[in-house]
């Protein structure tokens, strides 16, 4: 079975959509639930509704800007494993968090947007039971849709000739692929931009004024006199937010647009994987 593609403007926000026949019959994944992974896409559909009420939790906005989800799982503590786990991995998994609100009963559901997640922590709540147990809660933070991906430059990227340099930031890169537990969702929409910035500037310092697809130097240069080159997710539709440094690539502008419009660009992009784990292996 082929793999089926989705262009990110198929959902518009604020709009609602059938569960069923918009979502799950295009992409498949669970039916029911609150977290649906289809498999071979590269999306995580999350469900947000007043059903967690009755448990002694909700889900909504906080000031801001992060959007705190519950994990899912009925009786005893909420682990990650399913659904859990996936939303945690999802940038190391190269997979988009699309979060819909549910309506109610045989109601459609409302795109909220894209986003990330940031950080999760653990709270005490009721299970089905009426028992106490350890509730999963995740901090999401609501990312931008992209156009032909993001336009980044070297000037950003504290780029250096020096092994030991590119060695610290790629350490910081790979970390940066994971969200961590953290008590204070307060900081999610900033450390998450320290996440993606980690990513960038390794992705951008490797590549050197290079664009790693065709090999030939940026085409130009920005007005601070450094090459300029745009960053890819070869996993994702978006281009931006942290990622596996192994799938994510500093490319020249025509080339990105290519991959995201042209004919071939599912074929560029798979040269693309492959020629990032050579770079990734040397």
């Amino acid at each position: 079975m082929a793999k089926k593609q989705l262009i990110l403007t198929k959902f518009d926000e604020g709009r609602e959509y059938s569960r069923l026949h918009d979502i799950h019959t295009v992409f498949g994944g669970q039916r029911q639930g609150g977290i649906s992974t289809p498999r071979q896409q590269p999306y995580v559909f999350i469900f947000t509704g007043k059903s967690g009420e009755q448990h002694g939790y909700s889900d909504g906005w906080r000031d801001e800007g992060v959007f705190l989800y519950t994990g899912e799982g009925q009786s005893g503590d909420m682990e990650f494993k399913g659904g859990n786990k996936a939303i945690r991995d999802h940038s190391l998994n190269g997979k988009d968090l699309l979060l819909f609100e549910a309506l109610g009963k045989s109601k459609p559901v409302r795109y909220l947007g894209r986003f990330a997640c940031e950080s999760w922590d653990t709270f005490q709540g009721p299970d089905t039971s009426g028992n106490m147990r350890e509730c999963i809660q995740f901090h999401l933070v609501k990312t931008t849709l992209p156009s032909a991906g993001a336009s980044l430059d070297m000037e950003d990227a504290n780029s250096t000739s020096s092994i030991s340099d590119l060695y610290g930031l790629r350490q910081r890169a790979f970390a940066a692929a994971r969200p961590r537990q953290a008590q204070a969702w307060g900081k999610a929409p900033a450390n998450y931009r320290a996440r993606s910035k980690a990513v960038r500037d390794y992705v951008l310092a490797r590549a050197n004024g290079i664009c790693e697809l065709t090999g030939r130097p940026a085409p130009f240069l920005t007005k601070s006199g450094q090459p300029y080159l745009e960053v890819h997710h070869t996993r994702r539709l978006s281009d931006d937010g942290p990622d596996d440094p192994r799938y994510v690539a500093a490319i020249c502008p025509t080339a990105h647009r290519e991959i995201h419009f042209g004919a071939n660009g599912e074929e560029l992009n798979q040269q693309l994987i492959a020629k990032l784990k050579v770079i990734e292996s040397s």
